[in-house]
Formats: structure tokens, C-alpha cells, sequence
């Protein structure tokens, strides 16, 4: 009997990450993949991104709505609730043998939540992180505790997941899963990615991707407006934007990339998805990268370009030397950039690091492991004490 894999996505990012685990489950006859919908995915708002995923091959098991028309704390705690329903109605109907979530997104831990009750195994992809500087943060960890199986992305998060009580045999330091799509796909040059979003670059070119940083004491508004004064310290620069995920303040962000680019239509552009093909492609014809993104700090690196890091979003995740963290005022912004683009850095610092998170392959372990692992039991968790005599001193 086939062993059936759940996997759930809640936004265009995720996805991307997951894609290439997902066609090796697929394509596994040991094997049977289904596929949970849910969050941005089914927003006309953030491009009803769902359709990219039925468009890759997949069937798309169950449809979950969660995002309700407020991004305040309180419209995302009933969003929270509302997903909550909808899981314990999925996972009535779809009784998978393994759960795989990915990451620290509110949708994903109530998805995480309504399996732990059900006795459904959870593999948790990309735990043992820290982003100070985001409710994520918590989040992530949540997940990692309800979590049977975890896949890390370096020896230091494995540390952290095994700090968290988690038993060390059932945490597999396996790389990042984002590394694999660099090397398996096949990206567009730079003309086939300008005709690809209807935009000319030019001689220097900038990436922008900031999501609101829901841990801060500044608001979103005044943190956006920063950021785009600095812009416009480089009127040369061509930009390209994607636009924040579903958190609190995200729609105040969306808004202010909108008015900008209204104002500067030869030079700026904005995007709500690009999709993992034409944002990995990018990736390798912009400049620099500026934001509050992950992917500034594991997929960029890897691309030899630099990323400056903006604000305390990402503080605590391990970083490469491309990577320049700076302040969130227009002068520090407008600063970093200068060192990003400037010659003496570039030669410097931009060299890849694939040590850092891993060389590739990184989906095929995971799938590995979810084919073998002998599940019975394994939701009766112990918790791994690493010091389990203290108490006795």
C-alpha cells in the first residue's frame, strides 16, 4: 500500500521551495502526493496563485479560504480560526500518513495544529531559525514542537531543534530546499526574462523584496516610506518590486510600492508573484537585492550578488559576507546600497558560499526519509533532554 504524503502551501514562496519535493513524490510509484491549497494561494488580491501550482501538473487534493479582507492582528487571528475549521474538515476527509509543512507562516501552524489532533505525523522543513526581528520567529518554533520529523538547513539549526527537546534521530540536517531549484532549473536569460515581465532593465538594477516586520516598535507605513526615499538616491536604477505576503501591515506596504511606481512608470515595476522561475532569474540579472527576505540571505549568495538586509527582520539567521545588514532610515538604506554596488565589495564579498546551506539535493533526502521512516509510533513524543542529570545536582 502506498504511503500518502500531505503537503500543504499557503503562499507563492513556500511553493516555490516545496516544488521540486513535490515532483519527486509524484514521480515515486512507492508513493502518493496530495496537495492542500490554502492562504494566499486562493486570493485574487495576491494573483490566485493556486492556478501556478494546477498549471505545474499537480492536483490539488483540497481548497482551504483563510484570508479575510483585513490584514490588522485581529483579521488574521479570524483567519487563523477560520483555517482551523477548514483543516479538521481536509484531514477528515484526506487521512494522509505524513504531513510535510514548510517553514513559520500563522496558516501553516494552524495546519499544523489540526493534525497534531488528528495523529497525523508532521515533517517540519526549515526549523531551528531565527528571525528576531518577526512573529515568525515563535512560530516557527511552535511548529518544530508539534513536529515529528524535522529537516534543518545547517549543523547549527540541527543544534537549536535538538535544544527544543526534539529526539536527534528524527532531525536531518539536510540543507536548504530553495539551493535546488538554483541548480535544476533552467533560467531565463535577460532577454527572455525582460519579454517574460514587460520590462526593460537597464544598467543598474535593483530587486526589492520587504515584507512588514511585525516585531517592530515603527510602523509599516513610516519603515516603507524609508525605504523608498532611499530609491530615489538612485534615480539610474531600474527596480523591480514583489510585493509582501499576507501579514499584518501588508496591505499599507502593497499600497506604497503601488503609488511609487505610479510615479516612476519608466523605471520601476511591480509585481504581486513572479513565480519561482522568473524570481530566480532575477536573481541573476539584478545588481543587488535590498529587503527583509530570506531569500536575500540563502538563494541570493548563491547568485554572487549582494543583498543588503534592511531592519531586524532576519536577525539571528546565519548570513554570508554578500549579505550587509543596515538600519531602517533612508541614510542607512541609501549607504548600504552604495557599498553593495560598489566595485571593491562586489569583488570581495560576492563569492558563493554553498557551505553555508548546503551543495543541492536536498529535496531527494527529504523524500527519502518520508518513504522510509517507520512512522508507527511516532507520534508519542519523548522529549530529548540534553542535559537530563541537572535536576539531581
Amino acid at each position: 500500500m502506498n504511503r500518502t504524503i500531505c503537503v500543504v502551501t499557503g503562499s507563492r514562496s513556500e511553493y516555490g521551495l516545496l516544488l521540486p519535493l513535490m515532483k519527486r513524490i509524484l514521480e515515486d510509484n512507492d508513493l502518493c502526493l496530495q496537495i492542500i491549497a490554502t492562504g494566499m494561494h486562493l486570493s485574487n488580491e495576491f494573483g490566485l496563485t493556486y492556478r501556478e501550482i494546477e498549471n505545474d501538473g499537480f492536483f490539488i487534493n483540497e481548497k482551504i479560504e483563510t484570508l479575510l479582507a483585513a490584514d490588522t492582528p485581529t483579521g488574521i487571528i479570524k483567519s487563523m480560526g477560520l483555517g482551523l475549521i477548514g483543516f479538521a474538515d481536509a484531514f477528515n476527509r484526506l487521512k494522509p500518513d505524513i504531513l510535510v509543512v514548510l517553514g513559520d507562516r500563522y496558516e501553516i501552524m494552524v495546519a499544523v495544529q489540526a493534525a497534531m489532533i488528528y495523529s497525523i505525523p508532521i515533517a517540519h522543513i526549515h526549523g531551528g531559525e531565527i528571525t528576531e526581528g518577526a512573529i515568525d520567529d515563535s512560530i516557527r518554533h511552535a511548529i518544530s514542537k508539534m513536529s515529528h520529523l524535522h529537516f534543518v538547513s545547517t549543523s547549527a539549526y540541527r543544534d537549536r531543534v535538538i535544544q527544543l527537546g526534539e529526539q536527534p534521530e528524527r532531525v536531518f540536517n539536510v540543507g536548504a530546499i530553495g539551493v535546488d531549484n538554483i541548480i535544476e532549473l533552467e533560467l531565463l536569460d535577460r532577454q527572455k526574462f525582460e519579454e517574460s515581465i514587460q520590462f526593460t532593465l537597464g544598467e543598474q538594477n535593483f530587486l526589492i523584496t520587504y515584507h512588514p516586520v511585525t516585531l517592530s516598535d515603527s510602523n509599516s507605513d513610516m519603515l516603507i516610506t524609508e525605504l523608498l526615499a532611499a530609491l530615489d538616491c538612485f534615480p539610474e536604477a531600474r527596480i523591480v518590486f514583489t510585493k509582501p505576503n499576507s501579514d499584518a501591515d501588508g496591505r499599507i506596504i502593497s499600497q506604497k510600492i503601488d503609488e511609487y511606481v505610479q510615479r516612476n512608470t519608466e523605471r520601476a515595476i511591480s509585481f504581486t508573484s513572479l513565480g519561482q522561475l522568473r524570481y530566480l532569474s532575477a536573481l541573476q540579472h539584478m545588481d543587488v537585492i535590498i529587503g527583509n527576505s530570506s531569500s536575500g540571505i540563502i538563494e541570493v549568495p548563491l547568485f554572487n550578488k549582494p543583498t543588503v538586509n534592511i531592519g531586524s527582520r532576519q536577525t539571528g539567521r546565519i548570513k554570508g559576507p554578500s549579505v550587509i545588514d543596515c538600519g531602517e532610515s533612508r541614510k542607512d538604506i541609501a549607504e548600504a546600497i552604495v557599498q553593495a554596488i560598489s566595485g571593491s565589495f562586489r569583488e570581495g564579498n560576492t563569492k558563493a558560499n554553498l557551505s553555508l546551506y548546503g551543495n543541492g539535493n536536498t529535496s531527494a533526502r527529504i523524500k527519502d526519509v518520508l518513504k522510509c521512516v517507520n512512522v508507527k509510533g511516532i507520534v508519542r513524543k519523548k522529549f530529548h533532554d540534553i542535559h537530563p542529570n541537572r535536576g539531581e545536582e
